[in-house]
C-alpha cells in the first residue's frame, strides 16, 4: 500500500473509529505529496475493459459510474496521469456535471480471475473532444468508436493502493472461458 493513499483517508473520524474497535489508530505520514504508477500498475491497467469511476455532487453525494470499452481504453500517459474517451451514452452527464465542481475521483479496476484490484485517486479535468483530436487519437483503441467520443477525462494521479484478494471471487468472461476450453 501506498503512504499517500492512506493517508488521504486517515482523517480524525476514521482515526476515532479505528481507536474505538481496536484500541488504537494508525496515523499515517506520507513519503511525498503524489504516488507515482509503476511498471505493475501501467501493465494490469492496459489488462482492464472496465472500470468503475465515483464523484461527489454539489450536494456531497457519491455517485459510482461503470466506465467500459476495449482492453486499454484506460490509458497511462505518464508515471502520473491517465486518460479515457467518454463516449456518447445516455445524455445524463452525471461525472461530467459533478466534476465541474470538485475534481476529486476515485477509480476501481478489477481482475476477478486474478484476484485483484487496484484503487487509484485523481484530480480530474474533462476535456470537449472537439477541441483536443490529438488526445483523442490517442485515446481511441477502436477506430470504429472514435466517432462516438465526446469528452476525454484526464486523471492526475494522487495515489493508489493495491488492496487484499481476501473476499475476491473470481469471475471470468466468455472470452476467458473460451481461452481456457470452457465453453464451446
Amino acid at each position: 500500500m501506498t503512504s499517500r493513499y492512506l493517508q488521504t483517508y486517515s482523517t480524525p473520524e476514521v482515526l476515532a473509529a479505528q481507536d474505538h474497535y481496536y484500541g488504537r489508530s494508525r496515523p499515517v505520514v506520507a513519503d511525498g505529496d503524489r504516488d507515482v504508477l509503476g511498471t505493475d500498475e501501467a501493465e494490469f491497467i492496459a489488462r482492464r475493459d472496465s472500470f468503475y469511476m465515483a464523484t461527489v455532487s454539489a450536494d456531497g453525494w457519491p455517485y459510482l459510474q461503470h466506465r467500459g470499452g476495449p482492453a486499454g481504453f484506460l490509458k497511462v500517459l505518464d508515471e502520473r496521469t491517465l486518460a479515457f474517451a467518454d463516449f456518447r451514452g445516455n445524455r445524463q452527464l452525471i461525472s461530467t456535471g459533478n466534476l465541474s465542481r470538485r475534481d476529486r475521483a476515485a477509480l476501481f479496476l478489477m481482475d476477478y480471475p486474478n484476484r485483484a484490484r487496484l484503487k487509484i485517486l485523481g484530480r480530474t479535468r474533462v476535456l470537449d473532444a472537439r477541441e483536443n483530436a490529438g488526445l483523442v487519437d490517442t485515446l481511441a483503441v477502436d477506430e470504429t468508436l472514435r466517432p462516438k467520443v465526446e469528452r476525454v477525462f484526464v486523471i492526475d494521479v494522487l495515489s493508489f493502493d493495491w488492496n487484499c484478494s481476501q473476499y475476491i471471487t473470481p469471475r471470468y468472461s466468455d472470452a476467458e472461458l473460451e481461452a481456457m476450453g470452457a465453453m464451446p
